[in-house]
């Protein structure tokens, strides 16, 4: 094992760690431990539930209320999943449930004049527009794994499914995005 991945293991294992003991100190009543993992996630947070809701509000309003669950719960969590695996597990769900009440009322996911039309821009329209097209649940776990980078072993529990129906949403995940994109 390289001496920068046996750093990134230990680096992952104190993080897992201090969610877990920051996790039972808000079970406990204890603010300050919920100010640290709200300091810690929230532009994680934010950047997922942008990125799946594709509106600025809807995903603070999101992610507001991931954290008033994480809060209220603390004391359900139980330590054999990591700390980050619980808390993205409780995110994905109110996203998805927003991106669902949002459909069943027929609410666009995306609009063009969110952006300034400049080159990135555009690009980076036409990519919010694919995502916004998946599926939910394909979306969370595409998110999960390229932009928060968990293994899928990660993301099988966070989204309390199996590593190969991670896989297999991924696959077709990319394979939409490649379609929405050509288009």
């Amino acid at each position: 094992m390289s001496q920068g991945t046996s750093t990134m293991i230990a680096r992952t294992r104190r993080s897992e760690t201090d969610d877990r003991e920051l996790l039972a100190r808000i079970a406990a009543g204890g603010e300050d431990a919920f100010t640290e993992l709200v300091r810690r996630y929230q532009r994680r947070f934010y950047g997922i539930a942008r990125r799946m809701l594709g509106d600025d509000r809807e995903a603070e309003d999101a992610v507001q209320t991931a954290f008033l669950r994480i809060h209220r719960h603390a004391a359900a969590y139980r330590e054999e999943w990591s700390g980050a695996t619980w808390l993205y597990r409780i995110l994905t769900n109110v996203v998805i449930d927003h991106w669902r009440k949002r459909r069943r009322l027929g609410e666009v996911p995306l609009s063009a004049t969110d952006v300034v039309g400049t080159a990135v821009n555009v690009e980076r329209v036409d990519v919010d527009r694919a995502l916004a097209k998946l599926p939910a649940e394909a979306r969370a776990i595409l998110l999960l794994c390229y932009v928060e980078e968990l293994p899928y072993a990660e993301i099988a529990r966070a989204r309390g499914i199996s590593i190969n129906t991670v896989k297999t949403q991924l696959l077709r995940a990319k394979g939409l995005m490649r379609r929405y994109l050509k288009r």
